[in-house]
């Protein structure tokens, strides 16, 4: 798995979350109970398969154009 985007924003994480299901693209938030703790000290991370990072990007990008690692 690699990093696709990381953010503090748990709302931009969802509406990616859900296009990414939309588009048949598996992802996994990681960092969730930390960042709920801590804030922005721990964003949110959002984790693809290597596969799909073409595609993921696409999407995000379409999001959050500076969100993109």
């Amino acid at each position: 798995m690699v990093e696709l985007f990381h953010t503090a924003d748990p709302v931009l994480m969802s509406a990616v979350k859900a296009a990414l299901a939309e588009a048949d693209i598996p992802a996994v938030e990681f960092d969730g109970p930390i960042a709920d703790m801590y804030g922005a000290l721990f964003p949110r991370r959002l984790m693809i398969l290597e596969d799909d990072l073409a595609a993921a990007r696409v999407i995000v990008h379409g999001f959050c154009p500076e969100c993109l690692v």
